[in-house]
Parts: structure tokens; C-alpha cells; sequence
């Protein structure tokens, strides 16, 4: 059989259940908020634009031990790693590039200015509370890099009353995972802390197949330590202050050529602080400053150095209610940090953006328009936008589309590495248009959205990078969820095209097609469940001479409600131990099987 052909049938199977399951909908609607979509709290049914939801009883129940394996069970995300926990890792969304993401959390943009790529690999799974994940562009939102999309991270935060929380995991490889937390508030005042220490011995990340003879065959270890703390105080009901951070510390081991005991210690930190109030109904301000810092120090290897990126931000976002919906306006001012061993000719820049919007609906219309305004000190003036409309033909069909323009600045690296810089690369500029229909009934959700993204300009991740004419993504995605009863049904796959247009190669790493199967059935206090990921065949470099397998993995748990307040999971991933790789000569973990106790007082 075709192999493009099985999981396209395969992926065609949520249609059939909605339509045969459709009776045994419950009553119900998507009444969820999302702020990342439009920078305004806005219903999910409501948004223009592709977002997907992940929370925290979702992350629990998943068999993800890292924030990208959590991410890439969504439809349209892929990803790739450079072996086991703590090692490198890319996400691509829509096939976009790893470093056309924005990374933020709670609101604190994240990532290695150096590299240009977001720190996928510092934040603890067990730390996150809720994730909001907007697939399109967002440069007119957020400025450069929004060119896949946004994916933001929100850490758990205060509440009133008590409630602790303590979780304990551990299993193969000698991986165990202890945290504890709290979540309180009294009045005015709430609060919320935790704490996290990981440990992993690991297996070797590579073998014989790496590039540069980088193989050894000895184990490469992970250790993280973490902490989360955040406090908001109201003074009034109208006026409120807020502060958090995130702190993550940790060693990861990797292979830099036999008999050298490579390792990287991995630091970052988000912090941030604001107050929020109204002057008058109907006008909501909020004056913001945050800063992200991201540390890699190569401690031991064939090459050692350090890299530190600290980008601090001052945000004044105004949101002003009107007859046509929420007039959103604001000024932004970024300066980007960085120092290292290495010499690079320039060491900071500024980015001033101004930014306005309009985001409404009214009876089965929804609309969003976004303008902004960016002022790079390298690279002069660039103006983005956007623009989507949304439109309910009946109560169980919508239908969206969307259009808009992106930027990417180069990074330091690009542009300045020793050697292997080039300092005349120009930015990236793209264009992006969605279009998508959605059927809904009771508990059952249907998907499909077609995409078209083409970047002018594209920065090859060669040796030297240079800017290509155009590189074109297109594709579509189909995602599923429901409910039937005890059952819990979801599904999704990717049909993609990624290609660089000057000479019709594909781009690396990505799959033409990803799907994603999973289901969870509630029998009492137990819940059995799995997860199956199946990627297509890909390459890893850009010239296309080195082919990735495709492969197939299937993970398994089992879940026990002990008492109202103990629970305990066991889960196998990658049950068949498949062996397969998503970087040429970097190991995936087989088969490993987990135990995890969690104590959270209702």
C-alpha cells in the first residue's frame, strides 16, 4: 500500500465518528479563553486564527516527558532532538523553522538571541499549568520571528484558599523527577510557589551515523533544578499589581567525539512585573517590564565556550472597549544583550515597536485586524499585518480566513559568528494566509485548516548563511476531539510541503506527513489510555543527501484514583521500542516505562 495513502484514510476517520457518534453528543459549547491569539482575552469560538489548548489535566494525562514531545501531539507541530532529555531540540510549526517561533512565558519572551531559537529544553513540564499554542503568523502581534507562530507558557498561579501539590516519578534510565508546589490567597493577596529537581542517567545520544565523528558510545546523564514563584495583590477592583519568575538550572551531557565527557550546563530565567488597572470603564491599561536570560556554558568538550542572551522588555498595552469590539494599542521597547567567548563585532540592539488592533464579533461575525510598526537598531523600520474574518454559517459550522505579513531579523549568530557569520543577511519577509472550516457538536470538535506560507528572502542554515529568493510551506491540517460517554477520542494529521523554491529541495527535518492518534476510557477511579505518532519519511540536510526513516511509536498508560487526594500513573513509551531518529546519527529513547505519584488535596 501507498504509504502517503494509509495515514491520509487513517487521518479521514474522525469525520466518520462525528457523523456516527454525533447523537450521543452531549450539550455544550467552547466557551475557553485565549489571550495569545489577539493579545486580548477572547473566546476560543470566537478567534480567527488556528489556536490549540493544552491543559494541565491534559498534560498530566499525557505520556510527554518534555515540552517538545507535548507540543508535537498537536496538530501541525513537529519536532526534532539531538537525543535524549535535555539535548537540543527543534519545533516546527507548519513546517515553519525552529527559530520562526516565539517563545513566552507568562508573557516573558525566552530564547537564545546568539542561536535565534527559543530554550524549548529549560522549561519543566511538571511546572506548566496551561499552554496556548497559535499556528499562523504573529510578527503584527508580537514583531519578528512570528512567522510559525507563538507558543505561550503559563506556570501555575495563586488562588484562594490552600492548595498544595507534590508529585514523585520514576522509572528506566534512572529517571526520576521530585516536585512540590503551593497555590494560596487570601483577599486581595495571591500567591503561588514550586519547586522541581530531575535527575536522568540517560543513554548515549549518538551513534557511528553523527556528523564529525562526534560518536561516543558512553551514557549522556540530565540533571535540572527549577523553580516558579508568583504574587498579585488588588488594591482595588479596579487596580492590581503582579509579579513571577521562572528559574531553571540544569548539566546535560552530550558527545563531542570519543573519549572527551562533553557536558553544557543550561540556565534560564523569566521575570517580570506590572500593574494593571482602568482608568475609566471601558479602558483597561497595563505597564509591564520583563526580562528573559538564557544561558548555555560548555563546560567540557572539544570546544568550550559560553553564550548568554538577555533580553529585557518594557511593554504599555491599552484596550479600549468600543461598539465594534476591543481596540487594542501599545508601545513596546526590546533591547537584546549577549556575551560570549567568542568575539562577535556587535554585542546588542533595540527594537522599539508600536502596535494597534481591533479584534470583535457580533451574532455569527468575528473579525481581527492588527497593525504594528517595528524599529530595529540594526536593520531600520519594518511593518507587519493582519487581517481574519470569521463567520458561524449554522450552530455546529464556522468557517475562518486570515492573512498576514512576517519578519525575521537575523540572529548574532547569522550575522556575526567568528568565520562563520555573514553580516550582509538581510531580514526574512513573508506571507501567510489561513483558511479553515470547523464543526462542532456538543462535545465533538472537527478541523480542517488549509495553509500557504511563502518567506522572501529565506536564511539557509548552512555553514554561511545566505538569503534565498522564497522558500514555500503549504499544507493543511485535520484535527479531531470528542467524547462519547467514557471515551475520549482525538486525532490529527499534517499533510505538508516544504520546499526551497531556488531548487525545489525539501527543507529539512520535516515530514511531509504527520498523524496523531489517541484515546482514554474512564472506568471508575481507572483510566486506560495510548498515544501512536506516525512521521513520514524526511531529510536531514538541505541539500537532501541524507534520508530520515519514517517510524511509528505507541505509548500506553494506565491511571488509578486512589483517594480524592492521591493518584498514582504507570505509563510505557514507545512500547514496540522502535529505533528511530529525527537527526541524522542522534538516538531516540526506546522502550521506557514510568511510574508517577501525585498528591494534590481537593
Amino acid at each position: 500500500m501507498n504509504r502517503s495513502v494509509l495515514p491520509l484514510r487513517v487521518a479521514v476517520l474522525p469525520l466518520a465518528l462525528c457523523a456516527a457518534f454525533g447523537a450521543f453528543a452531549q450539550s455544550g459549547s467552547l466557551t475557553e479563553t485565549v489571550v495569545t491569539a489577539t493579545r486580548v482575552a477572547t473566546r476560543a469560538d470566537e478567534l480567527v486564527s488556528d489556536v490549540k489548548v493544552v491543559d494541565r489535566a491534559a498534560i498530566e494525562a499525557s505520556t510527554a516527558r518534555t515540552l517538545p514531545e507535548l507540543l508535537a501531539r498537536t496538530a501541525g507541530v513537529q519536532m526534532s532532538s539531538n537525543g535524549g532529555r535535555g539535548k537540543q531540540s527543534n519545533i516546527f510549526i507548519r513546517g515553519a523553522e525552529n527559530r520562526h517561533t516565539i517563545l513566552l512565558v507568562d508573557g516573558v519572551r525566552l530564547g537564545s538571541a546568539t542561536a535565534g531559537t527559543p530554550s524549548w529544553d529549560t522549561i519543566p513540564v511538571e511546572m506548566i499549568e496551561r499552554i496556548e499554542i497559535l499556528k499562523g503568523p504573529a510578527s503584527a502581534l508580537y514583531g519578528s520571528e512570528g512567522v510559525g507562530g507563538v507558543v505561550q507558557i503559563f506556570t501555575r498561579k495563586g488562588r484562594d484558599g490552600l492548595h498544595p501539590n507534590a508529585s514523585l516519578t520514576a522509572g528506566s534510565d534512572r529517571h526520576w523527577v521530585a516536585g512540590a508546589g503551593m497555590q494560596g490567597g487570601q483577599g486581595a493577596l495571591k500567591y503561588s510557589v514550586g519547586v522541581q529537581r530531575a535527575r536522568e542517567r540517560g543513554f548515549s545520544s549518538t551513534n557511528p551515523a553523527v556528523p564529525f565523528g562526534n560518536f561516543n558510545g558512553d551514557l549522556d546523564p540530565f540533571r535540572q533544578d527549577a523553580l516558579t514563584a508568583s504574587a498579585s495583590y488588588d488594591f482595588s477592583p479596579q487596580w492590581s499589581v503582579d509579579a513571577g519568575l521562572m528559574h531553571s538550572d540544569g548539566i546535560s551531557w552530550f558527545d563531542d567525539g570519543p573519549g572527551v565527557d562533553s557536558r553544557t550546563a543550561i540556565r534560564a530565567l523569566t521575570a517580570h512585573a506590572g500593574v494593571r488597572g482602568r482608568f475609566m470603564p471601558g479602558w483597561q491599561t497595563e505597564l509591564r517590564f520583563s526580562q528573559g536570560t538564557d544561558t548555555a556554558n560548555i563546560i567540557e568538550a572539544a570546544s568550550p565556550g559560553a553564550f548568554k542572551t538577555k533580553q529585557s522588555q518594557w511593554t504599555w498595552q491599552n484596550n479600549l472597549e468600543t461598539p465594534l469590539g476591543v481596540v487594542l494599542a501599545g508601545l513596546e521597547r526590546r533591547e537584546q544583550d549577549i556575551s560570549a567567548t567568542a568575539a562577535y563585532a556587535v554585542t546588542h540592539r533595540s527594537i522599539d515597536g508600536v502596535f494597534a488592533g481591533l479584534n470583535g464579533s457580533a451574532g455569527p461575525h468575528s473579525w481581527q485586524f492588527n497593525l504594528r510598526r517595528d524599529r530595529n537598531s540594526q536593520f531600520g523600520g519594518e511593518t507587519t499585518g493582519f487581517a481574519g474574518y470569521g463567520f458561524r454559517i449554522t450552530p455546529a459550522w464556522r468557517v475562518h480566513a486570515s492573512h498576514g505579513t512576517t519578519f525575521v531579523a537575523p540572529s548574532f549568530n547569522q550575522l556575526y559568528f567568528p568565520r562563520f557569520g555573514n553580516p550582509l543577511l538581510l531580514p526574512e519577509r513573508g506571507k501567510n494566509t489561513d483558511v479553515g472550516v470547523t464543526w462542532t457538536q456538543g462535545a465533538h470538535e472537527l478541523k480542517l485548516v488549509r495553509f500557504d506560507n511563502r518567506i522572501r528572502g529565506f536564511m539557509t542554515n548552512t555553514t554561511l548563511p545566505i538569503n534565498i529568493p522564497q522558500a514555500r510551506i503549504d499544507g493543511w491540517t485535520l484535527g479531531y476531539e470528542g467524547r462519547i460517554d467514557a471515551l475520549a477520542l482525538r486525532a490529527n494529521f499534517e499533510r505538508l510541503d516544504p520546499r526551497n523554491e531556488a531548487n525545489g529541495r525539501q527543507l529539512p527535518r520535516r515530514a511531509k506527513q504527520q498523524l496523531n492518534l489517541g484515546a482514554d476510557y474512564r472506568l471508575g477511579d481507572w483510566r486506560f489510555g495510548c498515544a501512536l505518532l506516525h512521521a513520514g519519511d524526511r531529510f536531514d540536510d538541505a541539500a537532501n543527501t541524507r534520508p530520515l526513516g519514517a517510524y511509528t511509536t505507541l505509548d500506553v498508560h494506565l491511571d488509578r484514583q486512589l483517594t480524592p487526594a492521591w493518584s498514582v500513573q504507570a505509563k510505557v513509551n514507545n512500547l514496540t521500542d522502535k529505533q528511530y531518529e529525527t537527526a541524522t546519527g542522534y538516538n531516540q529513547a526506546g522502550r521506557a516505562v514510568f511510574v508517577t505519584l501525585r498528591w494534590q488535596p481537593k
